[in-house]
């Protein structure tokens, strides 16, 4: 790998795991604050309209990651030209996305309060929805295709370092504003406020380095796969939002409150396994444009055994470690039993299983093959509707969980066997290997850490038992690795080290 490519890597991974870890800082700091200020009803509220109004991403169709799949090779190639021709057809397409979506926030101000959700008042309700929907529409309107770009051309870090820098002004700035009594409307209208800093900024950073012509005129549309990538993010958004959809609409808004708070924890985890990749995308798309097989195999040789290791020892610690957190984080909310060991256990299952496909999704993207996988995307969403809506009336969060539990571990399998016959032609007994070592290893760490209670419910307690937790299971994954994996483990201690070295 050449130093370039080393060092964007680099600097992207280290941005994103920077990045990874102020989002989960953050994002327990303010839903714990608006939950005991406002309580469970609110909480719940503030995290339906979220849903609904993430909704809009579903209007992008999935030209986000098809645009960043096209840029690949024009980057690779320094073509200019071709450059601007995709970057001002993105731009204008998501311009009328942000339209639709105007058109969208009108429709669902005034149908959310009225036939969703009667709980709270008109006017609270409406007032709420229109300050969360700023940032949606400041990051469709300004910021979006700036970022695909930069994405694009193994500059995450850029985008990644200006997100950290906001996400603590924001939270800063809605404390002090909880601490004073200000509304939730307040709150929320100031990180739409604080939010526009990062759109802002990298449409400056864009027009000082790159030369777009934006009056540019198209001949021909030059994003080919435009609306085979329709399937792929069909599913990304089901997976996103069905659950609390779901929830929304056929149980209450505590349980849609429940839902968020096991939420944080398993999201955390799952960004941090998707920081670990960040960057490596546009690498494979790089390899892929110069056609580097040999490199891009034993690339994918590496980034399949390290997604697998990391994600079954977050995961399963995860699994043991989350419904004690839940307790000491909702200590003094009375309103609602937040203690579900069942649909702990379920949903980070079903996370886990999300982050495992990460390989094989990647070197998808990477490879543009958005039509030749749309199906299993559009079969992945059937499931995880229909057993939802079907389980929710008996079983709650529980029937909803088990949904995205099936149809993420379908659509997980499908990606590895896909590449059985395509791409790379991985044999698909690399992956029922990889699967087999985690199961074992999840069993593992479960059993050994059984005995291992929570003495009494507060954050230090729960430190050592996590910490304790941790070395178990760290001590487990390094063992069961070294027997099974010992060449590709200390190739991979190897490349670390050289790079520390340097």
């Amino acid at each position: 790998m050449d130093k370039s490519r080393q060092k964007k890597l680099v600097l992207n991974s280290t941005s994103s795991l920077i990045n990874q870890f102020i989002t989960l800082i953050c994002g327990f700091i303010l839903p714990k604050l608006i939950l005991s200020t406002f309580g469970s009803d609110v909480n719940g509220l503030v995290n339906s309209i979220n849903q609904f109004l993430s909704l809009i991403t579903f209007l992008d169709l999935g030209v986000g990651t098809v645009v960043t799949s096209c840029l690949y090779k024009p980057l690779a190639e320094k073509d200019k030209d071709e450059i601007t021709r995709i970057y001002v057809s993105a731009e204008r397409f998501f311009k009328r996305i942000a339209i639709i979506f105007l058109v969208y926030l009108v429709i669902i101000s005034f149908v959310y309060p009225v036939y969703i959700r009667p709980d709270f008042g008109f006017v609270y309700t409406i007032s709420l929805t229109i300050a969360i929907s700023i940032t949606l529409f400041t990051q469709y309107y300004f910021g979006i295709v700036n970022q695909l770009l930069l994405n694009a051309d193994q500059l995450s870090y850029v985008p990644l370092n200006i997100q950290s820098v906001t996400l603590i002004m924001n939270t800063v700035a809605c404390a002090l504003l909880i601490h004073f009594g200000a509304s939730i409307q307040m709150v929320k209208f100031s990180t739409s406020v604080i939010f526009l800093i990062r759109p802002v900024f990298l449409n400056f950073y864009v027009n000082r380095h790159y030369s777009i012509n934006r009056k540019i005129e198209l001949n021909g549309e030059p994003i080919k796969q435009k609306w085979n990538g329709l399937a792929q993010h069909i599913s990304y958004i089901i997976l996103s939002n069905t659950d609390t959809v779901v929830l929304t609409l056929f149980s209450t808004l505590k349980n849609v409150s429940i839902y968020g708070v096991y939420g944080l924890v398993v999201n955390g985890i799952k960004t941090i396994c998707q920081s670990l990749t960040t960057g490596i995308t546009a690498l494979l798309g790089n390899m892929l444009a110069k056609n580097e097989r040999e490199l891009l195999q034993s690339t994918f040789d590496d980034l399949e055994w390290l997604i697998h290791t990391s994600v079954t020892l977050l995961f399963t610690l995860c699994g043991v470690l989350i419904v004690p957190f839940v307790q000491v984080y909702t200590l003094g909310v009375d309103d609602a039993n937040y203690v579900v060991p069942v649909f702990a256990l379920l949903i980070t299952s079903a996370q886990g299983a999300y982050c495992l496909r990460l390989p094989y999704n990647m070197i998808v993207l990477a490879a543009g093959h958005y039509k030749q996988t749309q199906t299993s995307s559009i079969i992945e969403m059937l499931i995880n509707i229909i057993i939802s809506v079907i389980l929710v009336i008996k079983y709650g969060i529980v029937g909803v969980a088990i949904g995205t539990l099936v149809s993420m571990a379908y659509r997980t399998v499908y990606l590895a066997w896909y590449l059985k016959g395509n791409i790379i032609n991985r044999k698909l007994s690399f992956f029922v290997k990889h699967i087999g070592v985690d199961v074992f290893t999840s069993v593992a760490i479960f059993l050994a850490t059984s005995f291992i209670k929570i003495s009494s419910l507060n954050y230090l307690q729960w430190f050592f038992m996590a910490l304790k937790v941790g070395i178990i299971g760290l001590a487990i994954c390094i063992l069961v690795n070294y027997i099974v994996y010992r060449e590709q483990g200390t190739r991979f201690v190897n490349k670390i080290g050289r790079r520390f070295r340097k």
